[in-house]
């Protein structure tokens, strides 16, 4: 149902495309020109930055972003995180869009979650866990998140992406399941 690669240089101008979105224009808050899109994405492509950027296909059509980071390598995002909820080591955070309007509320973004979630157990052994903040607004985000299973753990004030939303965010959280016994 879905698949997942990482990102090329091709798809700049549909991620550019989707990012004009209304519905993900509101909360990615990002510049779409091409230079734009490239100077932010671009880093990730080449490997200077430690983060994932993956073209979500369903069907085999594109139809969103994900992205993967592993906390430990932003420390500063991880202490402002670690005010307010426990960030353990080996955190993994995830965001993500639906890019395709057509696809939005009809519960493709639970079904992404959940299983991207499962896919990231099993890609990166070392995560104990996935901790995911949203600003608070966003109910759309959060209920996809709690939809995916995953639960909010705490409340607090971050920097938003979006200079119009307050800083309150919901943090969520899910950890790795462990082998019965």
């Amino acid at each position: 149902m879905f698949d997942w690669r990482p990102l090329r240089e091709e798809d700049f101008p549909l991620l550019a495309e989707w990012l004009r979105q209304p519905h993900v224009a509101r909360w990615w808050n990002h510049e779409t020109s091409a230079e734009a899109v490239a100077r932010d994405f671009g880093g990730v492509i080449r490997g200077e930055e430690p983060s994932e950027d993956l073209l979500v296909s369903r069907y085999g059509r594109p139809l969103g972003l994900f992205q993967r980071s592993r906390l430990a390598d932003y420390p500063g995002y991880r202490a402002e995180l670690a005010a307010i909820v426990e960030v353990p080591d080996g955190a993994l955070t995830i965001d993500y869009l639906i890019g395709d309007p057509r696809q939005v509320g009809r519960g493709v973004g639970a079904a992404m979650i959940r299983r991207f979630v499962e896919r990231t157990w099993a890609e990166h052994p070392y995560a104990t866990c996935i901790v995911v903040p949203v600003v608070a607004a966003n109910t759309a985000s959060w209920r996809a998140l709690e939809k995916a299973g995953l639960r909010r753990v705490g409340e607090g004030d971050l920097e938003p992406d979006n200079p119009v939303d307050g800083p309150a965010h919901y943090v969520y959280r899910t950890d790795r399941p462990t082998e019965a016994p």
